[in-house]
């Protein structure tokens, strides 16, 4: 993961609190429903290399490589929006998912268990 050879806009990189490591989550929302698909992270470069090619492109914590959504599924996230929360600590990506948007399959990451529902 390198953030000093990014071509993210330094004004942009500075307004990030980036973790130790250097990332940022990413909530990814399908555009139009607001349905939240996912949660990622991105670097500097990630984040730079998204906005260039209008596909959500991640770190891989657990392969430490860089990904762009949908290269090898075909599950491509087309870009709408990247908006920053008011802390500067998480990024929202707005996208229109292309298939599914979890690596199980499902359409989305929150699919699979619901924790506690309230009624009313």
């Amino acid at each position: 993961m390198t953030t000093q050879d990014s071509s993210l806009d330094p004004a942009i990189s500075e307004r990030l609190r980036h973790t130790a490591e250097g990332l940022v989550p990413v909530v990814v929302q399908q555009h139009g429903s607001g349905e939240v698909l996912m949660l990622a992270w991105v670097d500097d470069e990630a984040l730079a290399r998204t906005i260039a090619s209008g596909r959500a492109t991640y770190w891989s914590r657990s392969r430490r490589e860089y990904w762009a959504k949908g290269d090898t599924s075909g599950h491509v996230q087309w870009l709408k929006e990247v908006r920053l929360d008011c802390d500067g600590d998480t990024l929202l990506f707005v996208v229109d998912q292309v298939g599914a948007a979890c690596h199980t399959g499902d359409h989305t990451c929150f699919d699979a268990d619901l924790v506690h529902w309230v009624d009313g």
